[in-house]
């Protein structure tokens, strides 16, 4: 994996614009990104190109997720819990 890439990822993620994004994806991103292959940093990357708001949306379950995203990256950030408790918790 590239450094340079793993880095660049981690920061977008973390700088949204969007404070509830950004702590929903930067959480994300320093968990899972390292153990992600190419092609899922590739959908991770995809899904950043959307909107804030729909990604939040998305997350929340107030909107379907569009067709066009990776399920396996969605799915792993909705099971994604970003207050870094214990389940249960």
């Amino acid at each position: 994996m590239d450094d340079i890439r793993l880095k660049k990822i981690r920061l977008r993620a973390w700088r949204r614009g969007f404070r509830e994004a950004d702590l929903i994806l930067g959480p994300f991103a320093d968990k899972h990104c390292p153990q992600m292959t190419d092609a899922q940093l590739d959908a991770f990357e995809a899904l950043m190109d959307e909107a804030d708001q729909d990604i939040y949306d998305w997350y929340l379950g107030k909107t379907p997720v569009a067709d066009h995203i990776d399920p396996e990256i969605f799915a792993l950030l909705q099971a994604f819990d970003p207050s870094g408790r214990p389940a249960g918790g």
